[in-house]
């Protein structure tokens, strides 16, 4: 298992400590979480980005084109 060594200023560290106490869990919970759903996202964000000319070529603009094909 890795380690990740970040630096917080004051304001992010207090947000941090208020998650954590209200949540029940440590810090390193929460930022490995917060790591997964952003890892997440960036990931969903390249897959959306490769295929968005495919889906351009079908029409399909927005997210309601695609709603509405499925549907």
């Amino acid at each position: 298992m890795g380690a990740v060594t970040i630096r917080l200023d004051d304001e992010l560290e207090h947000r941090l400590e208020q998650v954590c106490e209200r949540a029940g869990m440590t810090r390193s919970d929460v930022m490995r979480e917060a790591l997964r759903r952003q890892l997440a996202l960036m990931q969903f964000e390249q897959m959306r980005e490769r295929v968005m000319p495919f889906a351009e070529a079908q029409g399909w603009l927005v997210d309601e084109d695609v709603f509405r094909e499925v549907s």
